[in-house]
């Protein structure tokens, strides 16, 4: 990502902002999505939770992203668009965050939560891969390193779902 900051800073921010919001919604969304499903093991419950999080989560990352890029371009005199990444970073993140919340949607559990967290965690791999290809580093190394992180945030989302059972 450095060697295209330095030919073009307005599409480094864009991608940046595309990459941080999907990886973020899928390791954040499936960990409470896998949390509380085994939890409640509802998945009525999990499809509301699913979707409350992702709303509220993509407006937060967008807002926060339009606020910290103002920032930056008040600071260095950047003319990337605040309000563009932000909204980049919004739609990034709210399409990402359907893949592990959809399968609650038609799937009985637990088919939907093995569905959602397979579909969330496989993805995570191809971003990080897409990732590696564009920073020029090792892709394989790149997904796997993508993938540890969303497996981890999914394995405390299920501990603290079975420990705190509703």
């Amino acid at each position: 990502m450095f060697k295209i900051a330095r030919h073009n800073q307005g599409a480094s921010d864009y991608l940046r902002s595309a990459f941080f919001g999907i990886e973020d919604s899928l390791v954040s969304t499936t960990g409470l999505v896998a949390g509380i499903a085994a939890g409640s093991q509802d998945p009525q419950v999990v499809l509301l939770a699913g979707l409350v999080g992702v709303s509220v989560e993509a407006l937060s990352m967008g807002v926060g992203q339009y606020l910290s890029q103002k920032a930056v371009d008040e600071m260095d005199g950047d003319r990337t668009s605040p309000a563009g990444t932000g909204l980049v970073m919004f739609l990034a993140y709210a399409a990402a965050g359907v893949i592990p919340v959809l399968p609650m949607a038609v799937l009985s559990y637990p088919t939907s939560l093995v569905v959602g967290v397979s579909s969330a965690l496989i993805a995570l791999y191809i971003v990080g891969y897409i990732k590696g290809k564009i920073v020029h580093r090792p892709p394989n190394r790149s997904a796997l390193e993508v993938l540890i992180m969303g497996g981890l945030a999914t394995m405390l989302g299920l501990l603290v779902g079975v420990v705190l059972q509703v």
